[in-house]
């Protein structure tokens, strides 16, 4: 009998608790639509600490921003802004080959941005201007008009130093010290300060991404984008120091992150749990690691079969794969949403620096969805262009069809084109 369906119960857990929080997100939601701006200073004073007197970013702070900095950082910046840049701008054409249906029928699609978009931008216990990065460098890319970023502030009203430096490096204005639920909201419907957009990008804990998912329909949202998670699929030529130092990077992010690892190899499960046990004792944020390893497991798989429909069933937001025959393994898997290949490539390396995007899907919507990407601000206008030699062709097509629809002014539109006397 299969174990998959046992350890897929014990790790489906990233959904839970979810009618309790829809509720909570549905009152602050509407309290933001109503109060607007008010609700904001309100919720921001109750959730995140401050009274802030002001909403907006001012000129003054992100200047303010560069000095608190050190140099070193903000070159990491410039580098990692564009290895960004490069790879995103080979991702989209602006114009595809048209095709030629038959003769005198052409069509084609041309990609359009969308022209207001809100950046969301977690805050919380750590500052994340890498995501600033992922965020606003396709924006830019897809040619977006209006890109609004909303930031929590801090307990003392302030915004990381190495967020605003990175906002600014992308050209972002329209900076904002509101986060949570009603950061979204805010977005989604507008308020005296911060506009309405079309599309609202951005993770978060599981109060933003149930915000975003509530307010989807009155704009468009990228992706459910919740606590991170990794899977590890190693075998024994893996080095356990290495994979319990990925695994464990993971874990950092928040009490309420997974790391998963998936073996055939016993003896490695071993290891790397020592390994994990031995690291986290000199890390920074050992009580968070502890909190989020209670969400984690260790997983021998009887099988590659059993290995790879587990990894697939769960659709993990990042997946090392580390084994002998790792071509094998990347061809089984359907379902993922960033891939690192090889002992080398260690999952942080694409938090910051490969230039691939690391806003991806969580929670297993890895199924349906996919990486961030400069498509993702922008959509894909068909058009259409036929000659006179073409509709010849076609009218009986329309014509046959439209009649056995019932739809007589479609019928005519075409047929309307061959009178002689019009």
């Amino acid at each position: 009998m299969s174990t998959l369906p046992v350890v897929m119960k014990l790790i489906r857990n990233r959904r839970s608790n979810k009618a309790d929080m829809a509720s909570v997100v549905s009152k602050i939601i509407k309290r933001v639509r109503k109060e607007k701006d008010s609700a904001l200073f309100d919720l921001t004073e109750k959730f995140d600490g401050p009274r802030l007197r002001t909403l907006r970013v001012s000129k003054r702070e992100i200047a303010a921003a560069y000095a608190e900095e050190t140099q070193e950082v903000i070159s990491a910046l410039r580098t990692a802004k564009n290895s960004i840049e490069k790879f995103h701008k080979t991702t989209v054409r602006k114009k595809e080959p048209a095709v030629v249906v038959r003769k005198g029928v052409k069509v084609w699609r041309e990609f359009r941005p969308i022209r207001s978009v809100g950046l969301y931008i977690p805050g919380g216990k750590a500052a994340y201007p890498s995501t600033v990065l992922m965020l606003a460098i396709p924006a830019q890319i897809a040619g977006c008009r209006e890109i609004v970023l909303c930031v929590p502030p801090g307990k003392d009203g302030k915004i990381p130093g190495a967020v605003l430096v990175a906002a600014d490096m992308c050209g972002i204005s329209n900076i904002f010290k509101v986060g949570g639920a009603q950061a979204i909201a805010a977005m989604a419907y507008g308020t005296g300060t911060i506009p309405k957009v079309s599309k609202i990008f951005g993770p978060g804990n599981q109060y933003v991404t149930t915000a975003k998912l509530q307010v989807y329909g009155e704009v468009d949202i990228d992706m459910p984008a919740g606590p991170s998670e990794v899977l590890v699929f190693a075998d024994e030529t893996a080095n356990p120091s290495w994979v319990a130092a990925d695994l464990l990077s993971q874990l950092e992010h928040g009490e309420d992150s997974q790391a998963i690892l998936v073996t055939l190899s016993k003896t490695l499960g071993e290891r790397v749990l020592k390994e994990i046990n031995t690291q986290r004792e000199v890390l920074p944020r050992k009580t968070i690691i502890s909190e989020s390893l209670k969400k984690s497991f260790a997983i021998v798989a009887d099988s590659f079969d059993t290995a790879i429909a587990l990894i697939n069933d769960y659709a993990p937001e990042h997946l090392e794969i580390i084994l002998k025959d790792e071509k094998k393994a990347l061809e089984a898997i359907t379902d993922a949403g960033s891939v690192f290949l090889g002992p080398y490539t260690s999952e942080p390396l694409g938090d910051y620096a490969t230039g691939a995007n690391h806003t991806l899907p969580t929670s297993g919507y890895a199924k349906m969805f996919s990486a961030l990407s400069v498509e993702s601000f922008g959509k894909k206008m068909q058009v259409q262009r036929v000659s006179r030699e073409g509709i010849k062709g076609m009218r009986n097509t329309v014509e046959t069809l439209a009649k056995r629809e019932g739809l007589s002014a479609h019928k005519n539109a075409v047929s309307i084109r061959f009178k002689k006397n019009i």
